[in-house]
């Protein structure tokens, strides 16, 4: 029996071609996507003609973000749909629209907070009349973050805070990173989780000094960090407050603006940290992930949520979840760290007593 077809919008992206290079590495079937045909033919042809390629077939499929009628029949065909083409403010709607009304799975690369917390407010309802799964931001940002916090925090019955911390070094950004980065500093409605409430609105940024474990030790960081963990954190942690950094210096390189033509080599060079802490009464504990090129380790994350999806190894609930409501969290990165993603240092859940203080390990600057 044939694996079910899994699609790729924004197929010729830099994150797309990632993950269709993954989806080939399988041997799954996949639809390539996008709005310009010619550039979707030449991948497809570049991907048949490797020799690795376990017999997966390439198929091609035109759709503009503003074609419902396209986007739907791309829907129709695939048992899941990879969503990479940002920035998600403007192309995710449509897209995961498309997706839930023709019950087809949905995974995505957004970031952006106000593109995930629409997705959970819009699509919850036809998603379930439709039997369909949609878990957006399974990506390095957010995602990730996501799924962190609940290893980090398995079993605990209450947390004061969860602080997650990304320490990136070396990112370059794709012309859609770069559009979604000013987009994200520019917002003034950010999304914050506080005292046990979601709030949506003027949060002043500030500087703050993290100390993440060693080698890479105390940064100084942007807080808050405009990413969704906020919103998804609290659906699966016990936790009051959520609270989100990364380094100063990720933005600080001169050529994190200035990369959207480099080569895959050159964009591969990343290195990262993603720290996080879980703050209870009595203690706390951590757990944190430290790997290299954060481009490739996101199109990993989306194709080995999409492959387990199409093989009816995801959960059994429908409707939108979070990364680590869809997948028991451990495990999955556990998963990715036996492909060379990364080093996951992970608390066992049953520890409650990881540090004796249970202070904030940030402090403003």
């Amino acid at each position: 029996m044939t694996a079910p077809a899994i699609a790729i919008y924004g197929a010729y992206g830099h994150t797309g071609r990632l993950v269709a290079d993954e989806l080939l590495a399988r041997g799954r079937d996949m639809i390539l996507a996008g709005r310009d045909p010619d550039a979707l033919a030449s991948l497809a042809a570049e991907l048949e003609a490797r020799e690795a390629r376990g017999g997966a077939s390439v198929r091609t499929h035109t759709a503009a973000v503003d074609d419902p009628g396209a986007l739907r029949r791309l829907a129709d065909s695939a048992a899941v749909l990879v969503h990479c083409a940002g920035p998600f403010s403007r192309t995710g709607a449509p897209v995961a629209a498309a997706a839930a009304e023709a019950g087809c799975h949905y995974v995505d690369h957004a970031l952006e907070p106000h593109h995930v917390k629409h997705v959970f407010d819009t699509l919850q309802a036809t998603a379930e009349r439709t039997g369909t799964l949609l878990v957006p931001g399974v990506s390095f940002y957010g995602g990730l973050g996501d799924l962190l916090a609940s290893a980090v925090a398995d079993g605990l019955p209450e947390v004061d805070r969860i602080v997650l911390a990304y320490g990136v070094l070396g990112w370059r950004l794709t012309t859609g990173a770069k559009n979604t980065a000013a987009q994200l500093f520019a917002e003034t409605e950010r999304l914050t989780y506080a005292d046990g409430a979601l709030s949506v609105g003027y949060v002043e940024p500030r500087n703050a000094v993290f100390a993440f474990p060693p080698p890479l030790g105390p940064r100084s960081t942007l807080t808050p960090f405009p990413s969704f963990e906020p919103l998804t954190v609290p659906r699966h942690v016990p936790t009051r407050n959520v609270d989100m950094m990364l380094t100063s210096s990720t933005f600080e390189e001169p050529e994190v603006f200035e990369s959207e033509d480099l080569d895959d080599g050159n964009r591969a060079a990343s290195d990262f940290m993603i720290a996080a802490q879980a703050i209870y009464e009595g203690g706390n504990r951590a757990g944190d992930l430290r790997g290299h090129d954060l481009w490739r380790v996101a199109a990993v994350a989306s194709v080995e949520a999409a492959v387990r999806i199409a093989d009816g190894a995801g959960p059994v609930k429908t409707g939108v979840l979070a990364p680590a409501e869809a997948f028991p969290a451990r495990e999955f990165l556990r998963a990715l760290e036996a492909q060379g993603l990364f080093d996951a240092h992970l608390p066992e859940p049953s520890d409650q007593s990881d540090q004796s203080d249970p202070s904030d390990p940030s402090e403003g600057s």
